[in-house]
């Protein structure tokens, strides 16, 4: 059973601590600032793990808390009568915040997005707690006080919260990663170039080769529609479709893109 502090106990901790905290406000004494530090540890701890399961490291948001503790123990004055830790849990907890808006997106939304994915993520995880399971984007919008729309917009943001490498191991494969099922070499680039290519060649032939190459390759006519097309016989389509094609070879070598 867990005793209760008695409240002499209590008052006798919170003015130590209050002298503590005075001592060091006007001397700045680093070694009194550890003791204070160490002291209130556990608090930054205590804040740290409600941002934990975020994608971000748990070493991390401890370093995080504990520059946030440093921060309150440095700006805390004992005089307006507010005790060291109600002072504290907002120090920390915005330090906490400020470190997800700049630091934990792969992508960065505009500001004002990013606190709202922070704040449904804070209510998110309180109906959870309450309701037992997951809240449905109406209920998350009515506890938030925005819109449907808006939770939505959230969710879609929030997802840029963190990132996956390509190098990431998949699956039971060995050395099989992302990247082998996201990436392939596109061909299109290559059919492209090729069409240029093919293209400016065929500009060396005569006008009327250029009619009988592009009939015969690009529409995929026979040499007895072309010869109809271009009225001549089926065999002249022949020998000036030879022809055209060996002064196309010529010109691709000469290009030095054919072996000779």
């Amino acid at each position: 059973m867990v005793t209760a502090i008695p409240p002499r106990r209590r008052t006798r901790r919170a003015d130590d601590d209050a002298g503590r905290f005075d001592t060091y406000q006007r001397h700045r004494d680093r070694r009194l600032r550890d003791q204070l530090f160490t002291d209130y540890l556990p608090l930054a701890d205590s804040c740290a793990r409600r941002y934990r399961r975020r994608g971000e490291p748990d070493d991390d948001l401890m370093q995080v808390a504990g520059i946030g503790l440093l921060k309150a123990i440095d700006r805390y004055d004992p005089a307006r009568g507010t005790c060291f830790s109600s002072y504290a849990v907002p120090t920390i907890v915005g330090e906490l915040q400020r470190h997800f808006r700049d630091h934990g997106w792969t992508v960065r939304p505009p500001r004002g997005l990013q606190e709202d994915v922070l704040r449904m993520e804070r209510e998110r995880a309180n109906l959870v707690s309450r309701l037992g399971r997951e809240p449905t984007a109406a209920e998350l919008a009515h506890a938030v006080g925005c819109t449907v729309e808006e939770v939505l917009e959230a969710r879609e943001a929030a997802r840029a919260r963190g990132g996956t490498s390509l190098d990431a191991p998949v699956g039971d494969e060995d050395g099989a990663t992302i990247a082998d099922l996201v990436g392939d070499e596109d061909n299109g680039f290559a059919r492209i170039d090729t069409a240029l290519l093919a293209d400016a060649l065929i500009g060396t032939l005569s006008e009327r080769d250029q009619v009988i190459v592009r009939l015969r390759f690009e529409q995929e006519l026979t040499q007895h529609e072309i010869g109809r097309r271009i009225g001549c016989s089926q065999m002249q389509v022949s020998r000036l479709l030879r022809a055209a094609l060996i002064r196309l070879r010529a010109e691709a070598r000469a290009a030095g893109l054919l072996s000779a």
